[in-house]
């Protein structure tokens, strides 16, 4: 059979290398890159350290306005499909290249296969949530990390083609995790003593977006009295120029800004943080993969196995709820294993044979 995948983004980079190596066992697949995140750091780097087959079409559209960049994914991702005429398109997550290439395989009625389905924030304010639930309802096939994403797609009125499988980031985390060794090289060529300094990430728009939320979280890295390891993704960098925060931050003692960092890097740097701070979804799996509390930026999230749990608490950008969070943090006693273990790609593309009938 024939696979188009569409990705764009470094959680579906990472999300689409396991898959990648389990699909071309058997079958081949055409790797198409709209070009959403197309800093080095940020993409290239990624296809490197995991091992992803370089892209068959880059379509470099870049950054831009949801709708615009949405729209010349759609322009240029069409032609492609059209001339290669797969078997399946497979999309990962909820971001614009998520959409677009929902979009493009309901037109050419092409079965599509969603990687992480039936995820929901409940926030339609979101762009993330709304490119989530369309592509859900475009989708043949819904291949859910958790429980709870099955439940959210039966509620919706989805119930065929919904596959339990685990999450395939598990899958990517272990082909790639650093041993101790390893982490404690990277840790020590930052100067970071384990245990002692908080991992952050911010890009999500209703935080940099918002110069309020922006100021609040940043205000409380200031003041945490931990050091705080930041590798910066270039659109919230500009965000805190055009905000004035960013020379504040530089000349901090305990704010460390760095450069976006390649997986083994970022994994290393969250195992043995003291805690992440974060409003990505993906980081939130990680930091509960690796054992380390996480404090989510956001005031909810589709992850909400790991709120339960008591390993990620909801702070939303708020100042003195994180300082509170981070003063009485102590991990939970338990780990629940709540994302399978670890052959997600494997049971996918089983799933994707048995349902396509190849």
């Amino acid at each position: 059979m024939k696979f188009l995948t569409v990705i764009g983004a470094r959680p579906q980079f990472i999300k689409a290398a396991p898959l990648s190596r389990a699909l071309r066992k058997k079958h081949r697949e055409i790797l198409v890159h709209t070009g959403q995140h197309y800093d080095y750091a940020m993409s290239q780097q990624f296809f490197r350290e995991l091992g992803i087959p370089r892209p068959d079409f880059n379509l470099e559209v870049g950054s831009g306005l949801h709708g615009a960049q949405t729209a010349a994914m759609l322009a240029k991702l069409e032609p492609v499909v059209i001339k290669q005429r797969p078997d399946a398109i497979i999309i990962f997550g909820d971001t614009n290249s998520t959409l677009a290439g929902a979009l493009i395989a309901a037109k050419l009625h092409i079965p599509l296969a969603h990687i992480e389905a039936g995820m929901r924030s409940f926030n339609r304010m979101m762009p993330e949530e709304v490119n989530r639930v369309v592509a859900d309802h475009l989708s043949n096939m819904h291949f859910c990390s958790t429980n709870t994403a099955m439940e959210n797609l039966k509620k919706e009125g989805i119930t065929s083609g919904l596959y339990m499988v685990g999450d395939i980031m598990y899958d990517a985390m272990k082909y790639i995790l650093p041993t101790k060794d390893q982490t404690a090289k990277i840790i020590k060529k930052l100067s970071l003593v384990p245990g002692n300094y908080l991992f952050v990430t911010i890009h999500r728009a209703e935080n940099t977006d918002d110069a309020e939320n922006l100021s609040a979280i940043m205000e409380a890295l200031l003041s945490s009295g931990k050091k705080a390891v930041f590798p910066v993704h270039p659109r919230t960098e500009r965000k805190l120029k055009d905000i004035s925060l960013w020379d504040k931050l530089e000349g901090s003692e305990n704010v460390m800004l760095i450069p976006p960092q390649g997986y083994r890097e970022s994994l290393a740097l969250q195992s043995a943080a003291y805690a992440v701070i974060t409003d990505s979804g993906g980081i939130q799996k990680e930091a509960y993969l690796l054992k380390t509390p996480c404090l989510t930026v956001r005031h909810e999230t589709e992850w909400v196995e790991t709120v339960k749990t008591g390993w990620n608490r909801l702070v939303g950008p708020d100042k003195k709820r994180i300082l509170k969070a981070l003063a009485y943090l102590r991990p939970p006693a338990s780990h629940p294993s709540l994302y399978g273990q670890g052959q997600s790609a494997r049971l996918i593309a089983g799933h994707l044979e048995r349902h396509l009938g190849r």
